[in-house]
């Protein structure tokens, strides 16, 4: 189990070991991008130690970048490799229905398509870890009511209440919008990773059929819906060593059906004779 020292994951520690007790055990991971980072996983411990739950500090080191995603990256890959060491079977977290409300509204704000859309599963896989979430249907009020009920003082990371991040901006909007229902909007995003899943089912039965080998390039035969083109073609740039948004896979597909070519991240694509070939962008000459 997953606890930051925050509201939600020791509610989610509280509820299990109200749950199951002796059945699981807990991780908490110091990223040291904090100087209260070490006390907050000592508080952690503590509880722990109180309840006779086994816990262990992860520190890990976070990758220059994307702050939030670089540490999101170094915390499942520490947790998921503490738990294989502990012969765990599952990895559970702390996101609840607030998280995946907030989530859905922010992509929307960014144009995103089905596959951003999706909301989390309970059971998934991250960093090789069987993931589970089993407060979807929790709202985090509901979850602060069960530390503050046992007299708990949680953690509270000050990036929570920095505007500059865009979920924090969502989470204030969403809590002065009283005319949205979080637990509804987590069920549409359930709803639309529902989606996600049938259009990953169509995506790989078209893939043998519309996309063959030629060379150093990849051909692809478009098929008749443009989301079926799009996904296609970013999986064709994935396959070539690239890594493209959904928003400039759809741009390029713009280009290819009007006849021209383009570049996505270090893939050509040219259109003959109805088809579009991509290959790997030539290396530039010093």
């Amino acid at each position: 189990m997953a606890v930051s020292g925050g509201p939600d994951s020791l509610a989610m520690l509280l509820l299990a070991n109200t749950a199951i007790p002796g059945g699981f055990e807990v991780a908490t991971v110091d990223h040291g991008l904090r100087p209260e980072a070490a006390a907050e996983c000592a508080l952690v411990a503590a509880i722990c130690a109180e309840r006779g739950i086994p816990c262990a500090v992860l520190p890990v080191e976070v990758a220059p970048g994307n702050v939030q995603s670089e540490a999101r990256r170094a915390r499942y890959t520490s947790m998921a490799e503490w738990a294989q060491r502990r012969g765990l079977a599952m990895l559970a977290t702390g996101h609840h229905a607030d998280d995946q409300a907030e989530t859905l509204l922010m992509r929307l704000n960014r144009g995103s398509g089905v596959a951003g859309l999706a909301g989390v599963r309970e059971v998934g896989d991250v960093a090789g870890a069987r993931v589970i979430r089993p407060l979807l249907g929790f709202r985090r009020a509901e979850l602060a009511a069960v530390v503050a009920d046992a007299g708990i003082d949680p953690v509270q990371d000050p990036s929570n209440a920095d505007p500059h991040y865009d979920r924090v901006r969502m989470r204030q909007n969403l809590a002065q919008a009283d005319w949205l229902d979080p637990l509804a909007l987590a069920h549409s995003a359930t709803l639309l990773a529902d989606a996600e899943e049938a259009l990953a089912v169509f995506e790989a039965e078209l893939w043998p059929k519309h996309v063959w080998q030629d060379g150093e390039a990849l051909v692809l035969a478009p098929p008749g819906t443009r989301l079926m083109r799009v996904r296609l073609v970013r999986r064709i740039i994935a396959e070539l060593g690239g890594n493209p948004r959904g928003g400039d896979a759809a741009r390029l597909v713009e280009r290819l059906e009007r006849g021209e070519g383009g570049n996505l991240g270090g893939v050509l694509a040219v259109v003959k004779r109805g088809e579009w070939l991509f290959r790997p962008e030539p290396a530039r000459r010093s």
